[in-house]
């Protein structure tokens, strides 16, 4: 799902993400049966292009006019709250989520672009109320990136956030039946996210960077991996309460260039589940990728990656 959708075109998607250091691009094709193809990555340094001259370099480097595309927000460009579902038909919900965050943006809701996702409900308890996630990003920035897209004449379907993006990675992960823990870390912060069945169940964002895990001495990398370990230990444990029927199977982490070995390490010593490292290539076909052996390529294209798997069914 995505904050902003518009008429499809071709198959694959195209996912577009505006980084600090510059454009990332990725293309991906999904077929029944065999492991989804990155087809393509292109990146352009915010050094040595305007964003105008680097969409338009895009366009003309890989035709991608008729290509469906997905925008990759950042982790500053929206919230993600979770609200209990109101009693509402399907047509009126959004307007009824609309009101209830009126007190939790912190920006006025008339000022808000705002979708919804629905939370599975566990299987093995009596009925409850159900929950939502509810994405909210302000309409000034959805208009703005609607405009440079339009300019550059790239066909904008879909504005999509970084928890759905690994969503998409990680149900290539799940054991059948049980739940995985999914933890990325970029330039943006490091990012929890727990799914079983392709669906997102829990999402948490923490305010610890790559870089500063690659520059800190060796008394802060100690002090950020306790920070991660303990944020992991409540989200499990929360995962736990909420889900007592849906076991988690493992925490996977994504791939993380010098950085993973070592939390990997102080995680595995500290947490109950099994602790992996993550390599693209035992998911992808990165055949006409193969730039992504490299474990750097691996993180800083991982949610653009993760945002191009996006899959949808069509309606009837």
């Amino acid at each position: 799902m995505g904050l902003f959708s518009r008429q499809k075109k071709k198959s694959g998607w195209m996912a577009i993400s505006f980084q600090t250091d510059g454009i990332y691009a990725a293309y991906a094709q999904s077929a029944i049966g065999s492991r989804p193809t990155i087809e393509w990555l292109s990146f352009y340094p915010s050094a040595g292009y305007t964003l105008a001259a680097s969409l338009d370099k895009l366009e003309k480097e890989h035709k991608t006019a008729g290509y469906q595309c997905a925008n990759l927000l950042g982790t500053g460009d929206y919230q993600m709250l979770s609200v209990d579902a109101p009693p509402v038909p399907a047509n009126e919900l959004k307007s009824a989520v609309r009101w209830r965050l009126k007190d939790m943006l912190d920006y006025p809701v008339d000022d808000a672009t705002i979708d919804v996702l629905s939370v599975p409900a566990d299987k093995g308890l009596a009925a409850r109320n159900s929950t939502l996630f509810a994405i909210a990003a302000r309409n000034q920035l959805i208009q703005k990136r609607q405009a440079q897209f339009d300019e550059a004449k790239l066909a904008l379907q879909v504005i999509d956030v970084p928890d759905m993006a690994q969503r998409n990675i990680s149900a290539l992960l799940e054991p059948e039946g049980r739940a995985i823990a999914l933890l990325s870390v970029n330039d943006d912060g490091t990012l929890i996210t727990v799914t079983c069945g392709g669906e997102l169940y829990f999402s948490r964002h923490i305010d610890i960077a790559a870089g500063q895990l690659r520059d800190a001495d060796q008394d802060a990398i100690s002090a950020f991996h306790e920070r991660i370990t303990l944020e992991l230990q409540r989200s499990m444990d929360y995962f736990d309460r909420q889900y007592h029927s849906t076991p988690l199977a493992k925490l996977v982490l994504a791939p993380m260039e010098g950085l993973d070995e070592p939390l990997r390490d102080y995680l595995s010593a500290n947490l109950y589940v099994p602790v992996e490292t993550l390599d693209l290539a035992s998911v992808l076909n990165l055949s006409g990728t193969p730039e992504l052996k490299s474990k750097d390529l691996q993180q800083r294209y991982f949610l653009v990656i993760g945002a191009a798997l996006r899959q949808e069914v069509e309606a009837p």
